[in-house]
């Protein structure tokens, strides 16, 4: 099992999801998928056993590793999906008292830190969002004193939701637990890029935006054609305003919510033994 798997606690969702113990999920034979991606799931040098089965969310991924001469495919929705159903009513309010914009920082990594003007985006997001801002910082910024500061002197609540672990140490297993509570409390998500947390928001109910600077990542691959390329295939997703209905129906499509699978399929995929 790679340790990806349990970024965000996605594999100890779909352990729970299945009827079996989330706080030491059963191993998961093959790489799941732990973020929205423009290509086959992973990124460009991710590196794979041969034989080994990859898990995405949802067909485009798989259609695209096959362009590339992958195999072992099966989609099976996002765990987020899932954890929607485990939860209908974490974090939920009544509709009406949705408020405010639940912010989301394009983010680095442990091998690359992000660069750009944080006052000029901060300018932007106080002329365009109608209500309060919050702001979700992920922890390889939450924890960069400078960037933090600036969004808090800004006068924007700051959160971050956890860390996602690494070689099976330090993940925050609640991490998509407190992300889904604090979307249900928005009217609105945005970014400065198009990233899964937008997707996430959406399928909790959020109005949607992406604009803004969208920075630089020390490191950043190119290879799959960038912002550019997201551009050209998914331009609904981008704008200060939305077409909900079609962001929507890309949304179900990107996370996957026509591939998700009952308890007893993704225990049979996955070659878990149902708990007795």
């Amino acid at each position: 099992m790679h340790h990806h798997n349990h970024y965000y606690g996605q594999a100890h969702i779909l352990a729970r999801y299945a009827g079996l113990d989330d706080a030491y999920p059963p191993r998961l034979r093959g790489y799941l998928q732990h973020g929205w991606n423009i290509a086959d799931g992973w990124n460009p040098v991710h590196e794979f056993y041969d034989g080994a089965w990859r898990y995405t969310w949802s067909d485009g991924p798989r259609r695209r590793g096959h362009a590339l001469g992958r195999r072992n495919y099966a989609s099976i929705g996002a765990p987020f999906l899932y954890l929607q159903e485990l939860e209908p009513e974490l974090g939920a309010v009544p509709e009406e008292e949705r408020e405010g914009t639940l912010w989301f920082l394009f983010h680095g990594w442990e091998g690359g830190k992000i660069q750009g003007d944080h006052k000029r985006l901060i300018d932007e997001i106080r002329e365009t969002e109608p209500g309060p801002v919050t702001f979700s910082l992920y922890y390889t910024e939450y924890d960069r004193p400078e960037v933090r500061k600036s969004y808090e002197d800004a006068g924007f609540r700051v959160v971050s939701f956890g860390r996602r672990g690494f070689s099976y140490e330090g993940t925050d297993p609640r991490f998509l637990y407190k992300q889904l509570a604090e979307l249900r409390k928005h009217k609105r998500v945005a970014a400065n890029r198009l990233s899964t947390a937008i997707f996430y928001g959406i399928a909790a109910g959020c109005e949607a935006a992406v604009y803004g600077d969208p920075m630089e990542m020390e490191g950043e691959n190119p290879l799959f054609g960038g912002q550019s390329r997201i551009a050209r295939l998914w331009p609904e997703m981008l704008g200060k305003e939305l077409d909900m209905d079609a962001a929507r129906a890309t949304t179900d499509l990107e996370l996957g919510v026509p591939w998700m699978m009952p308890p007893a399929e993704l225990r049979m995929l996955f070659d878990w033994r149902e708990r007795v």
